[in-house]
């Protein structure tokens, strides 16, 4: 059960225009994003937001994903990188981005949004955050195809080995040499945890189940955003164990990773969210009016 990563990343080829399926994946998880909001939309589960100002909130989001990711990553993982080269920021097609980042932007864009249409930032987050899960699964299937964000090796008989991923002299090798090497075993040994897909599972399919089902009939305010946070936070956590530390570091007794620093405060603002909750009103549907469904098609 040894799988030799051999994925083109780019999708698609139109003379000097290269088109990676981490950007389709970032393209599928709006999508998801924008169909399922309008499905909640049309149910009055955001009462006086018809479909034209959801897209103004999906916009604003998508904004906050893209700024407070680069901005987060050259932060949290390469600020000496960042002081040394300020221009680094804008080389986004260099790669980098920070889940925690990406977040804070969301956080950031929705309040501006809710202030604009005068509603509760808590109701907007729990809005959105069953819309969210998709999106990081499909990003993390993009984190496996583009080989990034591997693993560590694993000592089982299973794994996924990357080319990219290899000790040197074999990381010089091409890959018509390096399939012949797989086919006879000999790259066995260096079989990672494909950690991505771990997060896909965990991140992505689990936390939309959750979400999305316990969301399905009105909660107290917080207790979707406070799931969110907690159950990223936990599973985040604990893929970390098995993925290898960003830039190689480690913080703290060689196991304790920047992501598992980053991934504790959101534990924590869960647990207190849901606590919040207990006392938190809650948001009951409206039905969008004739003349507000009107509105929404024009």
């Amino acid at each position: 059960m040894i799988y030799f990563h051999d994925i083109d990343p780019i999708a698609i080829s139109l003379g000097p225009i290269k088109v990676h399926w981490y950007g389709i994946m970032y393209l599928l998880g709006f999508t998801a994003a924008w169909w399922l909001g309008r499905r909640r939309i049309a149910a009055g589960r955001l009462p006086g937001v018809d479909a034209n100002g959801f897209s103004d909130l999906l916009f604003y989001a998508m904004l906050g994903v893209v700024v407070g990711g680069r901005v987060g990553y050259m932060l949290f993982y390469a600020l000496s990188d960042f002081l040394h080269n300020p221009l680094l920021l804008f080389k986004v097609w260099d790669g980098g981005m920070s889940f925690h980042g990406g977040l804070l932007g969301v956080l950031f864009a929705s309040w501006w949004w809710s202030r604009k249409q005068r509603l509760h930032l808590g109701d907007t987050i729990d809005f959105m955050a069953p819309l969210v899960p998709l999106g990081l699964g499909f990003g993390r299937i993009g984190n496996f195809i583009g080989a990034e964000l591997w693993g560590k090796y694993t000592d089982g008989t299973w794994g996924v080995v990357f080319p990219s991923g290899l000790p040197a002299p074999l990381n010089q090798l091409d890959m018509p040499a390096l399939r012949e090497q797989f086919a006879t075993g000999a790259l066995n040994q260096f079989a990672r945890h494909p950690s991505q897909l771990y997060e896909a599972l965990l991140e992505g399919l689990v936390m939309f189940v959750v979400l999305w089902a316990v969301s399905a009939t009105p909660r107290h305010r917080y207790v979707i955003s406070g799931l969110f946070a907690l159950m990223y936070g936990v599973f985040r956590f604990a893929v970390e164990f098995v993925r290898m530390p960003d830039n190689g570091v480690y913080l703290a007794f060689d196991w304790f990773t920047r992501g598992q620093l980053l991934s504790l405060p959101l534990v924590a603002f869960g647990l207190v969210l849901l606590a919040l909750s207990r006392r938190a009103p809650v948001l009951q549907p409206v039905l969008p009016t004739t003349s507000t469904a009107a509105g929404s098609k024009a």
